[in-house]
């Protein structure tokens, strides 16, 4: 069986938990396995927080604090994760990255300038640290293993800076270097999950959660069996728990069901994640790091439906409304436009409505693209006709999801009749053709009141599962 396994931040959080990740990879040392790792947790925050203070303050003082701090965390996990003699030569490669990054942070200061790409590389030391490691801890157990970088194995992306994607290339790329490591060496590799290569060098992120993807494209070009993604939770939940206490546990999910989840805020999951295995039918399966004997979550092209109709609620509370109305221009090249200008300004658009007499354009963005977004939007009193943009903030987005739904009437009403009792007023709603899912903007303040509402509405923490499947 050919497994790809990502482990996140908090899975590989410290030492210990590298080892625990390390021995839970040797229990399937009979496969062939490839392994993607995060950064630990907090340290590609700490990275962020750094290269934008270096830019600001520009205090040399700080860095040399800064990177000392974060050699220790990993001089620290290197103690607790690898044995000797891996220990000695993984403290040395920890070494030569700490004084490459301290160079770079100190060039940062100096010029007093901080551009996406060299964000970019500063970002990529996370996983470059974590994944040595790793690989260090697989070795000392025995398993023979190589780290390698998201470069390294393939990834080869567009210059689109802190949300680079992958090109076709690839694929074929990353066939001919995995495969033989696994198939004809026998090896583990450790790849660096979010982090890739344009075509002339240059390294660049794949986005917040960008590791999954690292997993999902490996998994593709290998022809893997399955990928396991392990979270510190026990897998894809009727609702975030910290919100609704009560939620529970879905068995499984479609890729489209997942996807829709992932877009609107659902945090197990990369939203493209899976997209490189839909074509090849590649199941995924949310693991729990520390309760590995939990089944999960498995994500499938099947859709099961439920004893209810809406699977799953989803919550984003950091987002903004762009508006862009008006009256006697033609509405077809305006948004033509609009949308030109934010791919161009690299501005995400989670959801969008426009209105019925074609005078207003309604687009729910994250919160932080909207320096960027109403930037390039300035012009717009040159445009033909009378064109107005405004925006909309303390807005929270709430979706429901469920393959159910689909052609089930009266969904709608009974999501805002439940909502219009508890006094909650819908700001804008949107709904995929698909009709798997249905998303609609609300104050920030109300976000999570219409999430525990909606959960009780349709009964999801008594949902119980049956065995009727849609192909």
């Amino acid at each position: 069986m050919r497994i790809v396994m990502k482990f996140g931040g908090t899975s590989v959080k410290d030492g210990r938990s590298i080892r625990h990740c390390a021995k839970l990879v040797s229990k399937y040392s009979d496969n062939e396995v490839v392994v993607v790792v995060s950064a630990m947790a907090g340290v590609t925050d700490s990275l962020t927080n750094a290269a934008k203070k270096c830019y600001t303050e520009q205090s040399t003082g700080y860095i040399k604090m800064f990177v000392a701090e974060l050699a220790k965390k990993h001089y620290d996990a290197v103690k607790d994760a690898v044995d000797e003699p891996y220990r000695s030569k993984v403290m040395e490669y920890i070494d030569r990255l700490i004084d490459e990054l301290e160079k770079v942070l100190l060039g940062i200061s100096y010029l007093g300038e901080l551009t996406k790409r060299s964000e970019d590389y500063i970002l990529s030391f996370g996983e470059r640290l974590s994944a040595p490691i790793f690989s260090s801890a697989l070795l000392s157990l025995g398993i023979d293993s190589l780290a390698m970088t998201g470069g390294d194995a393939g990834i080869i992306t567009n210059s689109n800076f802190g949300r680079a994607k992958p090109l076709s290339i690839s694929y074929e790329l990353v066939r001919n270097r995995i495969e033989p490591i696994i198939k004809l060496r026998g090896s583990t590799p450790v790849v660096t999950g979010f982090i890739g290569t344009t075509e002339d060098g240059n390294i660049t992120t794949l986005g917040r959660g960008g590791s999954d993807l690292t997993a999902t494209l490996i998994a593709a070009a290998i022809d893997a069996d399955e990928v396991w993604l392990w979270k510190e939770v026990d897998g894809v939940l009727t609702a975030d728990p910290k919100i609704v206490p009560e939620a529970k546990l879905i068995s499984e999910i479609s890729y489209q069901e997942a996807m829709e989840l992932a877009h609107f805020g659902a945090k197990i999951l990369h939203p493209r994640a899976l997209e490189p295995l839909i074509k090849k039918r590649i199941p995924v399966r949310i693991k729990n790091t520390f309760n590995p004997e939990n089944p999960g979550t498995v994500i499938t092209d099947r859709c099961n439906t439920t004893t209810g109709i809406v699977k799953a609620l989803t919550l984003i509370d950091k987002v903004t409304i762009v508006n862009v109305s008006g009256a006697g221009f033609d509405f077809a090249e305006v948004m033509a436009e609009v949308f030109r200008r934010f791919a161009e300004a690299g501005v995400n658009v989670i959801m969008i409505s426009q209105s019925s007499s074609e005078l207003n354009l309604s687009m729910v963005i994250d919160r932080s693209d909207l320096r960027r977004a109403m930037k390039a939007l300035t012009d717009v009193d040159s445009w033909n006709g009378n064109v107005n943009v405004s925006k909309v903030d303390d807005v929270a987005v709430v979706s429901a999801v469920g393959a159910a739904m689909a052609g089930t009437p009266g969904v709608a009403g009974r999501i805002f009749s439940a909502l219009g009792k508890a006094g909650i007023n819908i700001i804008m709603i949107s709904q995929s053709c698909s009709e798997y899912n249905i998303s609609f903007a609300v104050s920030r303040d109300d976000g999570k009141k219409a999430v525990k509402i909606l959960h009780d509405e349709f009964c999801l923490s008594d949902a119980v599962e049956i065995n009727t499947f849609i192909k």
